[in-house]
Protein backbone atom coordinates (compact mmCIF):
# COMPACT_ATOMS: atom_id res chain seq x y z
CA UNK A 1 0.00 0.00 0.00
CA UNK A 2 1.28 3.44 -0.95
CA UNK A 3 2.80 5.48 1.86
CA UNK A 4 0.42 8.12 3.17
CA UNK A 5 -2.60 6.31 1.67
CA UNK A 6 -4.66 6.75 4.86
CA UNK A 7 -3.77 10.45 5.23
CA UNK A 8 -6.75 11.32 3.02
CA UNK A 9 -9.55 9.30 4.64
CA UNK A 10 -12.22 10.25 2.06
CA UNK A 11 -10.02 9.19 -0.85
CA UNK A 12 -8.93 6.01 0.94
CA UNK A 13 -12.55 5.05 1.61
CA UNK A 14 -13.45 5.66 -2.03
CA UNK A 15 -10.54 3.51 -3.28
CA UNK A 16 -11.51 0.74 -0.85
CA UNK A 17 -15.11 0.95 -2.06
CA UNK A 18 -14.00 0.57 -5.69
CA UNK A 19 -11.64 -2.29 -4.78
CA UNK A 20 -14.38 -4.14 -2.88
CA UNK A 21 -16.76 -3.75 -5.82
CA UNK A 22 -14.19 -5.09 -8.31
CA UNK A 23 -13.29 -8.03 -6.04
CA UNK A 24 -16.98 -8.90 -5.71
CA UNK A 25 -17.41 -9.02 -9.51
CA UNK A 26 -14.24 -11.12 -10.00
CA UNK A 27 -15.31 -13.58 -7.27
CA UNK A 28 -18.79 -13.93 -8.75
CA UNK A 29 -17.39 -14.53 -12.24
CA UNK A 30 -15.02 -17.16 -10.87
CA UNK A 31 -17.79 -18.85 -8.88
CA UNK A 32 -20.15 -18.85 -11.87
CA UNK A 33 -17.46 -20.24 -14.17
CA UNK A 34 -16.81 -23.03 -11.68
CA UNK A 35 -20.53 -23.88 -11.37
CA UNK A 36 -20.99 -24.04 -15.14
CA UNK A 37 -17.89 -26.22 -15.56
CA UNK A 38 -19.08 -28.60 -12.81
CA UNK A 39 -22.50 -28.92 -14.44
CA UNK A 40 -20.97 -29.62 -17.86
CA UNK A 41 -18.89 -32.40 -16.36
CA UNK A 42 -21.98 -33.86 -14.68
CA UNK A 43 -23.86 -33.81 -17.98
CA UNK A 44 -21.28 -36.18 -19.48
CA UNK A 45 -21.56 -38.55 -16.53
CA UNK A 46 -25.33 -38.71 -15.91
CA UNK A 47 -28.01 -40.80 -17.55
CA UNK A 48 -31.04 -39.16 -19.15
CA UNK A 49 -33.09 -40.01 -16.05
CA UNK A 50 -30.76 -37.90 -13.88
CA UNK A 51 -30.89 -34.79 -16.06
CA UNK A 52 -33.76 -33.30 -14.03
CA UNK A 53 -31.35 -32.31 -11.26
CA UNK A 54 -29.28 -30.28 -13.73
CA UNK A 55 -32.39 -28.70 -15.28
CA UNK A 56 -33.45 -27.39 -11.87
CA UNK A 57 -30.18 -25.48 -11.60
CA UNK A 58 -30.49 -23.77 -14.98
CA UNK A 59 -32.84 -20.94 -13.88
CA UNK A 60 -30.51 -20.05 -11.00
CA UNK A 61 -27.45 -20.04 -13.28
CA UNK A 62 -29.33 -17.96 -15.87
CA UNK A 63 -30.29 -15.46 -13.18
CA UNK A 64 -26.65 -15.11 -12.10
CA UNK A 65 -25.51 -14.66 -15.72
CA UNK A 66 -28.18 -11.99 -16.29
CA UNK A 67 -27.09 -10.14 -13.13
CA UNK A 68 -23.43 -10.11 -14.22
CA UNK A 69 -24.42 -9.05 -17.75
CA UNK A 70 -26.33 -6.12 -16.25
CA UNK A 71 -23.29 -5.03 -14.24
CA UNK A 72 -21.13 -4.98 -17.37
CA UNK A 73 -23.52 -2.30 -18.68
CA UNK A 74 -22.74 -0.16 -15.62
CA UNK A 75 -19.28 0.65 -16.90
CA UNK A 76 -19.61 4.41 -17.43
CA UNK A 77 -16.84 6.56 -15.92
CA UNK A 78 -19.05 7.68 -13.01
CA UNK A 79 -21.59 4.82 -12.80
CA UNK A 80 -20.16 3.53 -9.51
CA UNK A 81 -20.59 6.89 -7.74
CA UNK A 82 -23.32 8.00 -5.34
CA UNK A 83 -25.54 10.81 -6.60
CA UNK A 84 -27.85 13.71 -5.86
CA UNK A 85 -31.40 13.31 -7.17
CA UNK A 86 -33.54 16.45 -7.49
CA UNK A 87 -37.22 16.84 -8.36
CA UNK A 88 -38.71 20.15 -9.50
CA UNK A 89 -42.36 20.68 -10.52
CA UNK A 90 -43.11 22.33 -13.86
CA UNK A 91 -45.63 25.08 -14.52
CA UNK A 92 -49.08 24.30 -13.16
CA UNK A 93 -49.00 25.28 -9.49
CA UNK A 94 -50.62 22.81 -7.10
CA UNK A 95 -51.05 20.12 -9.78
CA UNK A 96 -47.35 19.97 -10.61
CA UNK A 97 -46.28 20.27 -6.98
CA UNK A 98 -48.46 17.27 -6.14
CA UNK A 99 -46.99 15.31 -9.08
CA UNK A 100 -43.47 16.11 -7.82
CA UNK A 101 -44.40 14.67 -4.41
CA UNK A 102 -45.75 11.51 -6.11
CA UNK A 103 -42.40 11.07 -7.87
CA UNK A 104 -40.58 11.61 -4.57
CA UNK A 105 -42.72 8.88 -2.97
CA UNK A 106 -41.98 6.54 -5.91
CA UNK A 107 -38.21 6.92 -5.53
CA UNK A 108 -38.31 6.70 -1.72
CA UNK A 109 -40.29 3.44 -1.90
CA UNK A 110 -37.83 2.08 -4.49
CA UNK A 111 -34.87 2.87 -2.22
CA UNK A 112 -36.61 1.48 0.87
CA UNK A 113 -37.75 -1.76 -0.82
CA UNK A 114 -34.18 -2.44 -1.99
CA UNK A 115 -32.45 -1.42 1.23
CA UNK A 116 -30.69 1.51 -0.43
CA UNK A 117 -29.45 4.38 1.72
CA UNK A 118 -30.76 7.88 1.03
CA UNK A 119 -31.39 11.13 2.86
CA UNK A 120 -33.33 14.27 2.02
CA UNK A 121 -30.91 17.17 2.24
CA UNK A 122 -33.35 19.86 1.14
CA UNK A 123 -37.11 20.03 0.72
CA UNK A 124 -39.53 22.91 0.15
CA UNK A 125 -43.24 22.26 0.59
CA UNK A 126 -45.81 23.50 -1.93
CA UNK A 127 -48.17 26.32 -0.99
CA UNK A 128 -51.26 24.10 -0.96
CA UNK A 129 -50.02 20.56 -1.57
CA UNK A 130 -46.98 18.63 -2.74
CA UNK A 131 -43.47 20.04 -2.99
CA UNK A 132 -41.77 22.94 -4.76
CA UNK A 133 -38.42 21.15 -4.80
CA UNK A 134 -36.53 18.33 -3.12
CA UNK A 135 -32.92 17.09 -3.20
CA UNK A 136 -31.94 13.60 -2.08
CA UNK A 137 -28.46 12.23 -1.49
CA UNK A 138 -28.50 8.60 -2.64
CA UNK A 139 -25.84 6.05 -1.66
CA UNK A 140 -25.69 2.50 -2.97
CA UNK A 141 -23.56 0.49 -5.38
CA UNK A 142 -23.86 1.99 -8.89
CA UNK A 143 -26.37 4.60 -7.68
CA UNK A 144 -25.54 7.06 -10.47
CA UNK A 145 -25.36 4.28 -13.07
CA UNK A 146 -28.89 3.13 -12.28
CA UNK A 147 -30.47 6.56 -11.81
CA UNK A 148 -28.77 8.78 -14.41
CA UNK A 149 -31.38 7.91 -17.05
CA UNK A 150 -34.11 9.31 -14.80
CA UNK A 151 -32.85 12.77 -15.77
CA UNK A 152 -35.47 14.59 -17.79
CA UNK A 153 -39.14 15.55 -17.78
CA UNK A 154 -41.77 13.16 -16.38
CA UNK A 155 -45.37 13.71 -17.60
CA UNK A 156 -48.53 12.76 -15.71
CA UNK A 157 -52.09 12.60 -17.11
CA UNK A 158 -54.94 12.10 -14.61
CA UNK A 159 -58.24 13.38 -13.27
CA UNK A 160 -57.19 16.17 -10.94
CA UNK A 161 -58.05 15.71 -7.25
CA UNK A 162 -57.87 19.50 -6.96
CA UNK A 163 -60.40 20.24 -9.71
CA UNK A 164 -64.00 20.32 -8.41
CA UNK A 165 -65.22 19.78 -12.00
CA UNK A 166 -63.26 16.51 -12.22
CA UNK A 167 -61.43 17.46 -15.39
CA UNK A 168 -58.37 15.76 -16.84
CA UNK A 169 -55.05 17.53 -16.24
CA UNK A 170 -51.52 17.09 -17.55
CA UNK A 171 -48.66 17.84 -15.16
CA UNK A 172 -44.90 17.92 -15.60
CA UNK A 173 -41.94 17.56 -13.22
CA UNK A 174 -38.23 17.45 -13.99
CA UNK A 175 -35.71 15.12 -12.41
CA UNK A 176 -32.00 15.96 -12.23
CA UNK A 177 -29.33 13.41 -11.31
CA UNK A 178 -25.77 14.52 -10.52
CA UNK A 179 -22.89 12.18 -9.59
CA UNK A 180 -21.12 12.94 -6.31
CA UNK A 181 -17.46 13.28 -7.18
CA UNK A 182 -15.68 12.13 -4.02
CA UNK A 183 -12.16 12.73 -5.24
CA UNK A 184 -10.67 16.21 -5.55
CA UNK A 185 -12.48 18.13 -8.29
CA UNK A 186 -10.37 20.54 -10.30
CA UNK A 187 -13.06 23.24 -10.19
CA UNK A 188 -12.28 26.69 -8.82
CA UNK A 189 -15.15 28.30 -6.96
CA UNK A 190 -14.42 31.91 -6.08
CA UNK A 191 -16.04 33.28 -2.93
CA UNK A 192 -16.82 36.46 -4.89
CA UNK A 193 -18.93 34.40 -7.32
CA UNK A 194 -21.16 33.11 -4.54
CA UNK A 195 -24.29 34.57 -2.99
CA UNK A 196 -24.87 32.77 0.31
CA UNK A 197 -28.19 33.02 2.15
CA UNK A 198 -28.90 31.51 5.55
CA UNK A 199 -32.52 30.84 6.46
CA UNK A 200 -34.72 28.82 8.80
CA UNK A 201 -35.19 25.18 7.90
CA UNK A 202 -38.71 24.19 6.89
CA UNK A 203 -38.50 21.43 9.47
CA UNK A 204 -39.08 17.71 9.23
CA UNK A 205 -40.05 16.77 5.70
CA UNK A 206 -38.94 13.19 5.33
CA UNK A 207 -36.16 10.83 6.23
CA UNK A 208 -33.27 12.52 8.06
CA UNK A 209 -34.47 16.13 7.77
CA UNK A 210 -33.84 17.96 11.04
CA UNK A 211 -35.67 20.99 12.36
CA UNK A 212 -32.97 23.66 12.47
CA UNK A 213 -32.22 27.34 11.95
CA UNK A 214 -29.16 26.77 9.82
CA UNK A 215 -30.31 26.05 6.28
CA UNK A 216 -27.97 27.35 3.56
CA UNK A 217 -28.73 28.45 0.00
CA UNK A 218 -25.81 29.15 -2.34
CA UNK A 219 -26.21 30.83 -5.72
CA UNK A 220 -23.30 30.56 -8.14
CA UNK A 221 -23.67 33.88 -9.94
CA UNK A 222 -21.79 33.07 -13.23
CA UNK A 223 -23.72 29.84 -13.92
CA UNK A 224 -26.91 30.78 -11.99
CA UNK A 225 -26.83 27.35 -10.33
CA UNK A 226 -28.63 27.34 -6.97
CA UNK A 227 -27.99 24.66 -4.33
CA UNK A 228 -29.53 24.34 -0.89
CA UNK A 229 -28.98 22.14 2.15
CA UNK A 230 -30.87 21.98 5.43
CA UNK A 231 -30.41 18.46 6.78
CA UNK A 232 -27.60 19.24 9.24
CA UNK A 233 -28.02 21.20 12.47
CA UNK A 234 -24.71 22.93 11.86
CA UNK A 235 -24.70 25.86 9.42
CA UNK A 236 -21.06 25.03 8.59
CA UNK A 237 -21.93 21.40 7.70
CA UNK A 238 -24.83 22.54 5.53
CA UNK A 239 -22.52 24.97 3.74
CA UNK A 240 -19.91 22.24 3.17
CA UNK A 241 -22.54 19.91 1.68
CA UNK A 242 -23.93 22.70 -0.51
CA UNK A 243 -20.43 23.59 -1.81
CA UNK A 244 -19.80 19.90 -2.55
CA UNK A 245 -23.06 19.73 -4.50
CA UNK A 246 -22.22 22.92 -6.40
CA UNK A 247 -18.76 21.61 -7.36
CA UNK A 248 -20.29 18.33 -8.59
CA UNK A 249 -22.79 20.25 -10.73
CA UNK A 250 -20.10 22.55 -12.18
CA UNK A 251 -17.81 19.58 -12.87
CA UNK A 252 -20.62 17.69 -14.61
CA UNK A 253 -21.37 20.81 -16.67
CA UNK A 254 -17.74 20.95 -17.82
CA UNK A 255 -17.79 17.27 -18.79
CA UNK A 256 -21.03 17.68 -20.76
CA UNK A 257 -19.59 20.75 -22.50
CA UNK A 258 -16.51 18.77 -23.60
CA UNK A 259 -18.67 15.84 -24.75
CA UNK A 260 -20.86 18.21 -26.78
CA UNK A 261 -17.76 19.70 -28.44
CA UNK A 262 -16.42 16.22 -29.22
CA UNK A 263 -19.76 15.10 -30.68
CA UNK A 264 -19.83 18.26 -32.84
CA UNK A 265 -16.38 17.40 -34.23
CA UNK A 266 -17.51 13.81 -34.86
CA UNK A 267 -20.67 15.09 -36.55
CA UNK A 268 -23.04 13.57 -34.00
CA UNK A 269 -26.20 15.36 -32.94
CA UNK A 270 -26.57 14.22 -29.33
CA UNK A 271 -28.95 15.85 -26.87
CA UNK A 272 -28.00 15.97 -23.20
CA UNK A 273 -31.73 15.52 -22.48
CA UNK A 274 -32.13 18.38 -20.01
CA UNK A 275 -35.75 19.45 -20.31
CA UNK A 276 -36.72 16.62 -22.66
CA UNK A 277 -39.75 14.45 -21.96
CA UNK A 278 -38.62 10.93 -21.15
CA UNK A 279 -41.63 9.13 -19.68
CA UNK A 280 -45.43 9.28 -19.59
CA UNK A 281 -47.54 8.20 -16.63
CA UNK A 282 -51.22 7.97 -17.64
CA UNK A 283 -53.87 7.33 -14.97
CA UNK A 284 -56.92 8.37 -17.04
CA UNK A 285 -58.74 7.42 -19.31
CA UNK A 286 -56.63 4.25 -19.06
CA UNK A 287 -53.55 3.29 -17.03
CA UNK A 288 -50.17 3.15 -18.71
CA UNK A 289 -46.56 3.99 -17.90
CA UNK A 290 -44.36 4.21 -20.99
CA UNK A 291 -40.69 5.14 -21.25
CA UNK A 292 -40.09 6.94 -24.54
CA UNK A 293 -36.46 5.78 -24.87
CA UNK A 294 -36.43 2.06 -24.03
CA UNK A 295 -40.02 1.48 -25.13
CA UNK A 296 -40.79 -0.19 -21.80
CA UNK A 297 -44.49 0.02 -20.93
CA UNK A 298 -46.88 -1.43 -18.38
CA UNK A 299 -50.56 -0.96 -17.62
CA UNK A 300 -49.81 -1.47 -13.91
CA UNK A 301 -49.15 2.21 -13.23
CA UNK A 302 -49.92 1.79 -9.52
CA UNK A 303 -47.07 -0.71 -9.17
CA UNK A 304 -44.62 1.74 -10.73
CA UNK A 305 -45.79 4.65 -8.55
CA UNK A 306 -45.44 2.35 -5.52
CA UNK A 307 -41.71 2.14 -6.22
CA UNK A 308 -41.46 -1.12 -8.19
CA UNK A 309 -39.25 0.38 -10.91
CA UNK A 310 -36.35 -2.12 -11.04
CA UNK A 311 -37.62 -3.69 -14.27
CA UNK A 312 -38.07 -0.24 -15.81
CA UNK A 313 -34.53 0.81 -14.87
CA UNK A 314 -33.14 -2.49 -16.21
CA UNK A 315 -34.86 -1.84 -19.56
CA UNK A 316 -33.05 1.49 -19.78
CA UNK A 317 -29.72 -0.16 -19.02
CA UNK A 318 -30.23 -2.74 -21.77
CA UNK A 319 -31.41 -0.16 -24.29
Amino acid sequence: MEEGFWDDIDNANQVNKELTSLKKIVNRCSELDSQISDNLELLNMLDDSDLEAIKNELPLLQSKVDELSKETLLSGPFDNLDCYLEIHPGAGGTESCDWASMLLRMYELYFTHNGYKYEIIDKEAGDEAGIKSVTLKVSFEYAYGYLKREKGVHRLVRISPFDSAGRRHTSFASVLVTPIFNKDIDIEVKESDLKIDVYHSSGAGGQSVNTSNSAVRITHIPSKIVVTCQNERSQLRNKEEAIKMLKSKLYEMEIEKKEAELNKIKGENVSINFGSQIRNYVLYPYKLVKDLRSGYETSNADRILDGDISELLDSLLKS
